[in-house]
């Protein structure tokens, strides 16, 4: 089963809006993840 075909089963059951959130927030998490780690070494380097 390729790629493709399982894009394809995924939007045809769930839909293309619901499809395109899910991918934006499995992208999105990583970076927000950055962040606050970012966020949290800076304070650190303020307190420290």
């Amino acid at each position: 089963m390729s790629i493709t075909t399982v894009i394809n089963a995924i939007i045809g059951d769930l839909g293309f809006p619901i499809v395109i959130s899910l991918y934006l927030l499995v992208r999105l998490e990583k970076k927000i993840d950055d962040l606050t780690n970012a966020v949290t070494d800076q304070d650190t380097n303020k307190k420290g």
